[in-house]
């Protein structure tokens, strides 16, 4: 395993650069150590930074990975002189776009934030509808939901809907299918009321009882048997409602959301 360290660098939050640091995910033989400097937005920061890459250039024998996200051209030209492989998403992204449209580039400090407008505020409001309605908490202004996650306990509902509701804005309810459900064999009504908005997310045996023993250990909630049990009938009722659904055992939240965008739109 190859090792290299890592700074993300930004005037802002360095959520944009943050993201950038995806790309190092294709590489799964090196093992990364990074450090992120968010609002390195003055030349005392900017020289603080500088001679942080340099001193982990020099303790680590090879250069660091720079990622950046600096409008102020003499604050990124400052850092590009220190000892590092650079990824400047204004040099690399921003400028040349620029010159492709023939307009100039907003350069300042979280600008991809301040230029968000009404999409920001309806990301917050999304967020907060589903912090409201996680694990089945309310019923009310069910209604209003975009899509509804069901599934047994512990089978990836909340990181789920709390990422669709982040980063698209969706207004994502999500419900805990339990022993009452299974008894009754049906759904409550405030979700037969909205059987178009369901997606269901299920989970391998195995993998649900590791989650829940993690919770709760040696419990029967925990179990393989009940495990086993909950998930064969959650996922008969799904196929008697006629809810899509995915599996959450190997799959990331960005996977999943994709998949359950793609059947929205296909609704």
């Amino acid at each position: 395993m190859n090792h290299r360290s890592v700074f993300i660098i930004s005037d802002g939050t360095g959520i944009t650069a943050g993201a950038l640091s995806k790309l190092l995910e294709h590489f799964p033989k090196t093992q990364f150590t990074q450090t992120r400097l968010p609002f390195t937005d003055n030349d005392e920061k900017v020289q603080a930074a500088f001679e942080h890459i340099q001193k982990v250039a020099e303790q680590d024998g090879i250069r660091p990975i720079v990622i950046m996200s600096v409008g102020n051209g003499e604050h990124r030209n400052h850092l590009k002189q220190a000892n590092a492989y650079f990824i400047d998403l204004f040099h690399r992204f921003i400028y040349p776009l620029g010159s492709e449209l023939n307009q100039e580039p907003l350069t300042g400090a979280s600008i991809a934030y301040s230029a968000m407008g009404n999409s920001y505020h309806e990301r917050m409001e999304a967020i907060n509808f589903t912090l409201n309605h996680d694990d089945g908490m309310t019923n009310s202004g069910l209604d209003e939901a975009e899509v509804i996650l069901i599934g047994v306990s512990r089978c990836g509902k909340t990181p789920t809907s709390i990422y669709l509701a982040m980063q698209f804005g969706m207004k994502a309810a999500n419900y805990p299918l339990i022993p009452e459900d299974f008894e009754r064999g049906a759904f409550p009504a405030a979700l037969e009321k909205n059987i178009d908005k369901i997606f269901g997310l299920t989970i391998k045996p195995d993998r649900l009882h590791s989650v829940r023993s993690e919770r709760r250990p040696d419990s029967f909630y925990a179990s393989l048997d009940n495990c086993r049990k909950e998930i064969a009938t959650a996922e008969e009722m799904m196929r008697r409602y006629h809810i899509p659904w995915a599996d959450s055992t190997s799959r990331s939240i960005e996977e999943l959301s994709a998949i359950i965008l793609q059947k929205i739109r296909q609704r």
